[in-house]
């Protein structure tokens, strides 16, 4: 299997026709059909469905196309880390962060990156924390920051803090106290996410030891919908408390910490142990770690800091 091919077959799946792509590539359409059908005799496999309006894959193809696009990144980066020796870190290098942490530490990351390593492009990837786990052992992703710190195959967890999962509810009714029994979910109409979501299974957790079954009227999994609804009044929510405090100084939400130590979600940087670094990864890993660290230490991050203090 020859690079080329790789590129052939990447350039006509985003063509969708072996004429688009030959012009693209610059290769005549005849090698470049001959290329890609040596490609699919080789993997024993159909990657393309062909028809006179043009190319389109196959279900080979989709799982095909992933892994190419994997190979040829890490030949890229292979390049990028020899030119990189003794030089100051380039390239792009790309993040994974949930979508609660993405709200409160994107933009700091982002700063300080420009600031610190202005030749590295970041790119950026907002999702729930599965996705981003199944990115980046599949190489899509550089490093991420993921929940929990159990040991996975393939993974490598750096502990960095516990942030304090709080009860939220919408800024008019009944006065908070400063502390809830945790009882309170099954009393209180809330607003949660599905049973397969990491922070729902803390709840559950929490709560099935005291028989507690919360009360919940609504399955949300959009950050910005669970918060929307709580605000006109539908029912509460439990998030970390970071992820609302902008709302909560506003007056726009109110929170009220739980009075259970169970009720804390510990956040980790991880990366691939099958992925090669370079040094523009090993520079933002580092950027990460000392961004997500002031940010809990100057109390702009809610949680308690559980990583290395230099």
């Amino acid at each position: 299997m020859e690079l080329r091919q790789l590129r052939y077959f990447i350039g006509a799946s985003e063509a969708g026709s072996l004429l688009k792509a030959s012009t693209r590539l610059h290769v005549a359409q005849p090698a470049l059909g001959q290329q890609i059908a040596a490609l699919e005799s080789e993997v024993g496999a159909q990657l393309f469905n062909r028809s006179s309006r043009g190319v389109t894959l196959t279900d080979a193809g989709k799982v095909f196309l992933d892994h190419a696009k994997v190979v040829l990144s890490d030949i890229e980066r292979a390049r990028d880390a020899v030119r990189e020796l003794g030089s100051v870190p380039r390239g792009e290098v790309a993040i994974g962060l949930p979508t609660t942490v993405g709200l409160t530490a994107t933009v700091a990351i982002l700063s300080a990156c420009r600031t610190r390593l202005p030749e590295v492009r970041l790119k950026v990837v907002e999702a729930y924390s599965g996705f981003l786990r199944e990115w980046l052992q599949s190489g899509r992703l550089d490093l991420a920051v993921l929940f929990g710190d159990a040991i996975e195959p393939g993974l490598l967890k750096q502990p960095l803090l516990d942030e304090w999962l709080v009860f939220v509810d919408g800024p008019t009714g009944p006065k908070l106290p400063k502390r809830l029994p945790l009882s309170a979910l099954a009393r209180r109409p809330m607003i949660l996410p599905g049973k397969e979501h990491g922070l729902r299974k803390i709840i559950d957790d929490a709560c099935a030891p005291l028989s507690i079954e919360p009360n919940v009227v609504a399955e949300v999994e959009a950050l910005r919908s669970v918060k929307l609804a709580v605000q006109s009044g539908i029912g509460a929510t439990i998030l970390p408390l970071g992820s609302v405090a902008e709302e909560v100084a506003q007056g726009n939400l109110r929170s009220a910490r739980l009075e259970s130590s169970a009720m804390t979600r510990r956040v980790v940087c991880a990366t691939s142990m099958a992925r090669p670094t370079t040094p523009a990864k090993s520079a933002v890993h580092s950027l990460v770690h000392d961004v997500i660290r002031d940010m809990v230490l100057s109390s702009a991050w809610p949680a308690r800091w559980i990583g290395e203090i230099p």
